[in-house]
């Protein structure tokens, strides 16, 4: 049975990072920053809640009689007794025959163009850890961007404007950070094993390795454009930020409504009508949530049973990188040409081009994975170059004039070209007739 270190990681950064966000918060109100203590206090307390109520939901403990273990929930306290819960399990399995078991059926990794179905027998040990590891996934996902990319922002920005960084505020930008990373690790992992479901699949420390290096620039490249921009045009950062939100919050259900399919009621079976438009509002507003800082390595598909678009799209993955990447150079030179004084002894030139650069290395990492480290990669229909030259090649396409009016500019071309030379060889015929000794002589 596998260790559950993903369920000790996700309890360490959650503890860690609340306990931080406390402390400074405190720090905050001895030095009379009301406004940063209570926009602190905000960012940390409300992912706290909505991990809390995502255990709750994903164990069904509202169905069952268990009264205190909600009540550690309402008390902030349920990743606590969950882990506690799993170390139990995980401990104790083996010790006791399980009355029944299971049986799962994967397919390996193609291999010489052979795939073997394997059958496997899954305890309800197993099977608990199994749904223990999927929630903590989740609440770490639902930590990082809903609550850890926000608190990092703004800790980051306060830094900005005080032009200072305590040793309490850099540690606690260093967890949120981490935790951020880890959450879109997560992220990307849930999204192989949900596309890839039938598959066993194995995640080699390589893969970990690429994703975490392709998330850490991204991440912290995103973050510091959006600080550097809100500190010169305060005006306009709640513009950019509503744009980006609301343009990745209703892209699923524009999708959902062109495709004229019927409500999904296949969420939970104890839900009405309004509880599940409540929870697929929450999923969009997370799916929003992680697309305004990073790529969301799952797509958010209402109209299928599983919710989620199991295709590999290179053309969505290139179009969102391009047009990130044009948001932030844009960012950047609004930045550059509205500084204010408290970038007088910053190398403006050389910070931008830094982070331009680190986009570009996340992007890097991101195909190095994409073409070397997915555990999936013999499954894809097409490799990441190949989709990335097809998306180019149609880029180039739609950019081309019609081959008609590029005919029609040569041939006009050709027209004016044969008229000029009509008439510079009439002049000369012109001008030897009326010069009749400079002919008489050329002919002599």
């Amino acid at each position: 049975m596998k260790f559950p270190g993903s369920v000790l990681v996700s309890l360490v950064l959650f503890v860690a990072e609340t306990a931080a966000a406390l402390c400074l918060s405190g720090a905050y109100r001895a030095a009379g920053d009301r406004m940063w203590q209570w926009l602190t206090l905000l960012f940390a307390l409300l992912p706290c809640a909505l991990v809390q109520l995502s255990l709750v939901f994903i164990h069904r403990d509202v169905s069952r009689d268990r009264p205190l273990v909600l009540l550690l929930h309402l008390l902030q306290l349920g990743p606590l007794v969950r882990c506690v819960e799993v170390f139990y399990i995980y401990f104790r399995a083996g010790r006791v025959e399980e009355p029944y078991v299971s049986i799962t059926k994967k397919r390996q990794m193609p291999k010489d163009g052979y795939s073997e179905e394997i059958e496997k027998e899954v305890g309800q040990a197993e099977g608990k850890l199994c749904t223990h590891r999927s929630a903590f996934s989740r609440a770490s996902v639902i930590q990082a961007f809903l609550g850890s990319a926000p608190q990092l922002t703004l800790q980051l920005y306060i830094c900005v404007l005080q032009q200072e960084i305590t040793a309490a505020r850099s540690v606690f930008m260093v967890l949120s950070l981490l935790s951020i990373v880890y959450g879109a690790l997560r992220c990307n992992i849930l999204a192989i094993k949900i596309k890839y479901d039938d598959y066993d699949v194995s995640v080699k420390p390589a893969a970990y390795l690429c994703i975490f290096m392709w998330r850490s620039f991204e991440i912290a490249t995103r973050v510091t454009v959006l600080v550097l921009f809100s500190s010169v045009l305060q005006i306009w950062t709640l513009p950019v930020v509503l744009v980006n939100f609301f343009v990745f919050f209703f892209y699923p259900w524009i999708l959902f409504w062109q495709s004229k399919s019927p409500f999904p009621e296949n969420i939970e079976k104890a839900l009405s009508r309004v509880g599940t438009t409540i929870v697929l509002c929450l999923l969009t507003f997370l799916y929003a949530g992680i697309n305004m800082f990073c790529w969301s390595a799952v797509q958010v598909k209402l109209n299928d049973p599983d919710l989620i678009n199991k295709s590999q799209n290179w053309y969505r993955l290139t179009v969102y990188y391009m047009l990130r990447f044009i948001e932030n150079a844009f960012l950047l030179l609004m930045w550059y040409i509205y500084k204010t004084d408290i970038y007088l002894y910053v190398c403006a030139p050389l910070l931008v081009l830094q982070l331009l650069i680190g986009y570009c290395m996340a992007v890097l990492f991101m195909l190095v994975f994409y073409q070397f480290c997915h555990p999936c990669k013999k499954l894809f229909s097409s490799s990441i170059s190949e989709g990335l030259l097809s998306c180019f090649k149609f880029l180039c396409f739609i950019c081309k004039p019609p081959k008609s009016t590029v005919l029609k500019d040569k041939a006009e071309v050709k027209s004016l070209e044969n008229t000029d030379e009509v008439r510079s060889s009439s002049k000369t015929i012109d001008s030897q007739k009326g010069n009749p000794h400079q002919s008489a002589s050329s002919n002599a």
